[in-house]
């Protein structure tokens, strides 16, 4: 009979049991920790006092005492503490006291994703019954009634939202929102760091126009900001809001005691160092967990590997206790589905959940007591998120990074210290890309005029306006520009991808009815919804039947095959000028602005389980183009000379595939955010050459980080490759087994030479 075990049993198991213990390459013990407690202010409310008591809490950790004490002295706060530190209270109880104190004041809180908004709502309306307040607070998203909409903006205390909704739907429409811009005290963004790259630089000038949008009423707000722990969330929280900010890193909340163990799969090849499937292996130890009824979440990387690992373990454990019981959850799930996943996992009849990093945010899900990761997230930041979701307050819980072959997640695993003593990553962010602020520029004066030598924020947009009205956007009256185009600018503009629009997912296979069950962005669409792709959508295998590229719909029916697709993207690269060069004596360094054509060509059939190729077919879809910023090295003529062709072309593939991963360490980004493109021949100069290019339109900053820091990557990728054990090349270090016994030879030659 099978005996069930609980988490310390399974710690132990793990230590004990050969077939695992033998992979766990690093065991890291974070002890508990008690609370840093304060009492309650003597200037909070009675009334609040009161209904904090009721729910059992009789002191404030100490940065919630801190945060509600500057907030009510008027400063703008970011507060930085972990996952499940309560970082909710920190914004309610200086709103929520505010507006017992003044019942005309107003709050409006941004959150990432809609499944944040109403998750916050029902803890805030909770905290609101008990007080016995007249305080009305709604969330304002896509899901609102028209019904409901007209009263939020009439006689909501607090709106609830997140950055899309207020770029699109309430600053167009801000007068039919005065009552809240005109009584605006609070602006709460939760989750700040998520507001990077190129999102972050979109939200900041919403926040630019939002600003606007207040000093024409006559408020002036005040900021309240929470992120999980980054190198600089001072820096990125006063150029997202552009005020000055009071950073709190104290955190008082306590936390339970903390495995995190680096687990690298066994070698199935040592010649080539060819390691188990990451994935295969994330099967076997959260079925162990599964089985002995430990409620698991398990991260992984992709959409696609999400499904991939939800329709095994699906199968590991319809036998014991049905597939109800593990659930996949990320973006392009409906929002209803998602609600069902959430209240499943709070409730425990959901035991296992397979997610992207949707569930990396503050979304209450319970207390789950595992946390799995197929692969390192990209990031020390999202890698702690992650980790938060297991074990919340003093209850013990264990983490599994399970390393993949990449060169990033084998540096990791092989240098423990550099994760666990390294500062988490900066968020880059860059408000005056061009792409992007002339867009809101538009937006803005479409919703008030701009005066000749108005600022947005702190830039100067003088010959911006200049030139949209040459371009008949806007018309100069006196010293006034006026919007007076017909169109309305921002339903136009995504905040949250390169490609303004999404493709739409409708299953077809129901005769009487055909229903929407998702969306995706473009980009991604060219290579997971082209005509005859395999998407898999909560562990159901859906063919696409037809990609309608012009009307973006992909209609797809239920199929059940024994493999999966993967497409490949053709790249051609031209630089379109050059602002920076530098010169060694065997590379030339250089950065610039770039243009980027893409073409999903061919996609291959991939078999479940041995994850061999079976198929292929053509892909038949227009090009995509992107203007960007790339930083590249290139090989000297006089160096070019000392290779033949072959060994060149060997070299360069294995060296660019280290230096995008190095790279991505170095600049402190996800590696998806930095695209490495190699070159035998560059367009710009017939040399070869290895670009890194920003994958937003303008870049945010990158790819110029990258220029400024490219000896050292060149000479950490060299050493990258030296240290791996395997002879020839392998998925770790140059990412493929060389084509000839010298190709790992020729990658280190060439790295050296250009490190000089």
């Amino acid at each position: 009979m099978f005996q069930k075990r609980n988490l310390t049993e399974m710690i132990q198991f793990l230590k004990e049991d050969e077939a695992f213990s033998k992979q766990i390459v690093h065991w890291h013990t974070i002890e508990e920790k008690e609370a840093d407690d304060r009492d309650f202010p003597e200037h909070l409310h009675e009334k609040i006092v009161h209904a904090l008591h009721k729910r059992g809490i009789e002191k404030l950790y100490s940065h919630q005492a801190d945060a509600f004490s500057h907030s009510q002295s008027g400063k703008n706060v970011t507060l930085v503490t972990p996952t499940a530190s309560g970082k909710t209270l920190c914004y309610n109880l200086p709103v929520v006291q505010r507006m017992t104190e003044d019942p005309d004041a107003r709050a409006l809180y941004l959150f990432p994703t809609k499944a944040l908004s109403q998750d916050q709502k029902s803890e805030l309306n909770e905290l609101i019954d008990e007080i016995g307040a007249s305080i009305n607070c709604y969330t304002y998203d896509g899901d609102t009634s028209p019904a409901i909409r007209q009263k939020v903006r009439k006689a909501g205390h607090i709106v609830i939202t997140n950055p899309d909704m207020l770029h699109s739907a309430i600053l167009p429409h801000h007068t039919k929102w005065v009552s809240l811009f005109e009584n605006l005290k609070y602006i709460v963004i939760d989750e700040l760091h998520v507001y990077r790259g190129v999102f972050g630089s979109h939200v900041a000038n919403v926040i630019r126009r939002l600003m606007r949008i207040c000093e024409f009423y006559g408020s002036k707000p005040q900021f309240i900001c929470t992120s999980a722990t980054i190198a600089n969330p001072l820096e990125l929280a006063e150029t997202l809001t552009g005020r000055p900010m009071h950073l709190i890193a104290n955190n008082g909340a306590p936390a339970g005691r903390k495995h995190f163990l680096f687990y690298n799969p066994p070698i199935v090849n040592r010649s080539l160092n060819i390691r188990k499937s990451a994935t295969l292996e994330v099967r076997k130890l959260a079925s162990e967990f599964l089985q002995n009824q430990i409620q698991t979440i398990v991260f992984a990387r992709s959409r696609v590997r999400v499904e991939i690992i939800l329709t095994y373990l699906q199968e590991v454990m319809k036998p014991i206790v049905g597939t109800h019981s593990i659930q996949g959850y990320r973006g392009g799930y409906l929002p209803n589905e998602r609600r069902l996943i959430e209240k499943g996992l709070r409730s425990g009849e959901i035991k296992g959940v397979v997610s992207t990093n949707a569930l990396e945010l503050g979304v209450d899900i319970g207390q789950l007591q595992t946390c799995i990761m197929t692969g390192y997230p990209g990031t020390i930041s999202s890698a702690w998120q992650q980790a938060g979701r297991a074990g919340r307050r003093h209850n013990e819980a264990l983490i599994v990074m399970v390393a993949s072959s990449a060169p990033l997640d084998q540096y990791i695993v092989q240098n423990p210290d550099y994760f666990f003593k390294q500062n988490p990553e900066t968020a880059v962010i860059n408000p005056d890309n061009l792409v992007i602020l002339v867009d809101h520029i538009k937006c803005a004066a479409f919703e008030l005029p701009f005066k000749r030598t108005e600022t947005f924020g702190e830039t100067e947009i003088e010959d911006i306006l200049e030139y949209l009205t040459e371009e008949r956007v806007l018309h100069l009256s006196g010293e006034t520009y006026h919007w007076m185009n017909d169109a309305f600018p921002a339903h136009g503009i995504s905040l949250r991808s390169a490609s303004q629009e999404n493709v739409v997912i409708i299953d077809q296979s129901s005769r009487e009815k055909a229903k929407v069950i998702g969306e995706m962005d473009r980009f991604s669409a060219m290579t997971l919804l082209h005509d005859e792709a395999v998407y898999l959508h909560q562990g159901v295998q859906y063919q696409v039947e037809k990609l309608d590229w012009e009307e973006k719909k992909a209609f797809v029916r239920e199929v059940k095959t024994d493999y999966y697709t993967d497409a490949n993207l053709a790249v051609l690269l031209k630089v379109l000028e050059i602002d920076k060069t530098r010169q060694t004596d065997a590379a030339a360094f250089g950065f610039g602005d770039v243009t980027v054509q893409a073409k999903a060509t061919i996609f291959k059939k991939i078999k479940f389980e041995t994850h061999e190729n079976i198929g292929s077919g053509p892909i038949h879809l227009p090009e995509e183009e992107l203007h960007t910023n790339a930083a590249w090295v290139q090989l000297n003529d006089e160096e070019r000379r000392n290779w033949n062709e072959i060994k060149l072309e060997e070299a360069l593939l294995g060296a660019a595939n280290v230096i995008g991963y190095v790279a991505a360490l170095k600049v402190m980004c996800d590696p998806s955010d930095l695209h490495v493109f190699p070159q035998i021949k560059a367009v710009h100069n017939e040399k070869p050459t290895i670009f890194l290019y920003d994958r937003y339109p303008g870049g945010v900053g990158l790819s110029q980080k990258v220029y400024e820091q490219m000896p050292q990557i060149i000479s950490e990728a060299h050493q990258l490759i030296a240290k791996c054990p395997c002879r020839f090349g392998c998925p770790s270090c140059i990412g493929v087994h060389g084509e000839s016994n010298q190709t790992k030879d020729n990658a280190l030659r060439l790295l050296k030479g250009w490190k000089g």
